[in-house]
């Protein structure tokens, strides 16, 4: 049987030139797509819904240095009627507010609470952290270690008739408000 010579065929080898002009390409075709700008009409935006009457944005995100600091007098009652509920429109059963000393511990009591449900709202002013702990006898209703300049609402429920403790620690000197409100 005659014999069929193979045929070779010859291995194309990838010179430096072609990745030079593949590279170039690319680049160019980059540099070209990156200069394309999509130009919107002036009343794209123009919106009549009532989303376009929304209350411009306030400033509370805005830190005020001043906020932080504590202060006595007068001040120390507005800043309290300011962060505490009003009386007028809740029913507060149990509010107070003060000064501390840096490394004191205060601590006040509510007078007897029937059951059912309460909104607890501390408050502080000081660079510092300041520590809240309410307590119905030995069981922990809220433990927190509120970052001052807010003010913090929490709800408890309590089971039977008691008498709330209310305690309040800081590093630094601090001003301090709870209010105790039945819902």
């Amino acid at each position: 049987m005659p014999t069929v010579p193979a045929i070779r065929v010859p291995r194309q080898r990838t010179t430096a030139a072609t990745i030079l002009v593949l590279v170039s390409a690319v680049l160019l075709l980059g540099s070209a797509l990156s200069a394309c700008e999509y130009a919107y009409e002036d009343d794209h935006w123009i919106d009549d819904g009532p989303s376009a009457s929304a209350p411009p944005p306030t400033d509370a995100a805005v830190p005020n240095p001043e906020r932080n600091r504590p202060v006595s007098g007068e001040e120390l009652d507005d800043w309290a009627d300011e962060v505490l509920p009003d009386p007028d429109e809740a029913a507060v059963l149990q509010s107070g507010y003060g000064s501390m000393a840096a490394g004191e511990a205060r601590s006040e009591t509510t007078p007897q609470l029937s059951s059912g449900s309460y909104s607890v709202t501390l408050a502080c002013r000081s660079p510092a952290r300041v520590s809240f702990t309410v307590r119905n006898g030995e069981n922990t209703l809220v433990d927190l270690n509120l970052r001052c300049g807010t003010a913090r609402v929490s709800v408890v429920y309590l089971a039977a008739d008691t008498v709330l403790t209310v305690q309040v620690a800081g590093r630094v000197a601090a001003n301090f408000a709870y209010s105790v409100t039945k819902i």
